[in-house]
């Protein structure tokens, strides 16, 4: 059997093999860490469900109904006329939104949710209004039927009452809204309009919860918000991006303008033929960093970190005639799939940087140790650890990068193969086979 095991080319046919089954512990730590991430959204839709989840906001938009007739033939041969209810859907001119969100961190067991409560105003200018161009006779609009209704996502975030200011009179909001038309959830309130087309402005203050996401629907002509926050790390998501932003140490301030050039829908309509909940932009306060992301994206690597350190101690063999059991790569292979499972769990209570420096010190210490002991000699032990090292700082400066991340991979594995060819270039592989008294015991 130790003849065998002395053949080179069993040799490596059996770390071929060793390295195809440390892929199946390798894809179960994968699993591992989707299953904390799934735990991680878990906890954070439990705690935003309590608070409120992220808000999208549509409005406010105007709505006037009106009547159609239509004559329907009756099997008898009688005309009967029916008259349908329609509304017709008016956007602002101009949409003004101000506001700070005031950000806090909860916990759910280890794990970290944005929740934030802003305090918004609106400012809408409809102008006068001029229905001659909907195509609707006059006649036909029930004016004290008009109602304004504001989209909002998940209600339980309303902090006080919501008051409607339109011209000089003040309305208070209903919970739910009149019409689907635009959206299914919010806030509308009948309002009286004149039909001799006057003016029309209205503002409202907005005092809202949510997690994590800010979310607008650009439905003034021209719509302008501006918001500041003390969140240092936003990220801003959706259609449009701010038009000024700064971020500092301090929180952020932004300021989107977004014309109705910009979007895909009028500034009036009749039903249902366009949705403005579609087109959102907003703010992100998500957690910056993510140590399930960092973990799988390590975990990618585990297949180079194998190959890598058994092609470090098939060259130990053949170089220095020390015969290495295959249980001894089994179990330096543990060691190395460990190490996936070390980083996940410090990651999960520390910082993502110090988790990954001391469970690559623990399985890099380890590694020498039991090199130490396996090949009888501190120098190549050292050696062996110091190839670990480099290849382990490798991967965590690929990590780090996100724009360059393949880049420095690819010159990082060019690299390896070309130090692997240099000291490989005056090795006979047709006269390799090791006898008993070359073999160090």
């Amino acid at each position: 059997m130790k003849e065998l095991f002395q053949n080179v080319f069993f040799k490596m046919g059996m770390i071929a093999i060793l390295i195809l089954l440390l892929l199946i512990p390798a894809f179960m730590v994968e699993g591992l860490i989707k299953e904390r991430m799934h735990r991680q959204i878990e906890a954070k839709l439990e705690v935003s469900s309590k608070h409120a989840y992220g808000q999208k906001i549509v409005g406010p938009v105007l709505t006037i109904p009106f009547i159609t007739s239509r004559n329907v033939t009756q099997k008898d041969g009688s005309v009967k006329t029916i008259r349908d209810r329609e509304y017709y859907h008016i956007l602002p001119n101009d949409l003004n939104i101000s506001g700070v969100v005031n950000p806090e961190i909860r916990k759910r067991g280890i794990y970290e949710v944005v929740l934030y409560g802003s305090d918004l105003k609106f400012n809408a200018d409809f102008g006068q209004l001029d229905l001659r161009g909907s195509g609707v006779p006059e006649e036909a609009f029930e004016w004290d039927q008009a109602f304004v209704t504001v989209g909002i996502s998940d209600l339980k975030g309303i902090r006080d009452q919501v008051v409607l200011k339109v011209n000089d009179k003040k309305v208070q909001f209903n919970p739910g809204v009149t019409n689907r038309d635009i959206v299914s959830s919010g806030l509308s309130v009948p309002v009286k309009l004149d039909s001799n087309r006057s003016a029309v402005r209205m503002n409202f203050d907005l005092h809202l919860n949510g997690s994590e996401e800010l979310m607008f629907s650009p439905i003034g002509k021209e719509t302008k918000v501006a918001l500041r926050s003390s969140w240092t790390e936003p990220s801003f998501d959706g259609a449009f991006l701010p038009e000024h932003r700064k971020v500092g140490k301090d929180g952020f301030t932004a300021d989107w303008k977004v014309l109705h050039l910009n979007r895909n829908f009028p500034q009036h309509w009749i039903g249902r033929d366009h949705q403005p909940e579609d087109v959102l932009f907003g703010v992100n306060l998500k957690v910056p960093v993510d140590v399930y992301q960092k973990s799988m994206r390590v975990a990618k690597y585990a297949i180079l970190f194998i190959v890598l350190t058994y092609l470090i101690f098939f060259f130990v063999e053949v170089l220095n005639r020390i015969l290495i059991h295959p249980i001894q790569y089994i179990l330096v292979g543990i060691a190395l799939i460990l190490f996936y499972v070390l980083l996940l769990a410090f990651s999960e209570q520390i910082f993502f940087n110090l988790a990954y420096f001391i469970a690559a010190a623990m399985t890099i210490s380890l590694i020498f140790l039991y090199c130490r002991s396996m090949l009888k000699s501190w120098t190549l032990a050292a050696m062996t650890s110091i190839i670990l090292i480099i290849l382990y700082a490798f991967i965590f400066i690929i990590i780090q990068l996100q724009d360059f991340a393949l880049l420095f991979g690819s010159l990082g594995v060019f690299f390896i193969l070309a130090v692997t060819m240099y000291f490989s270039r005056k090795i006979d592989w047709f006269d390799l086979k090791k006898t008993a008294d070359e073999v160090k015991e």
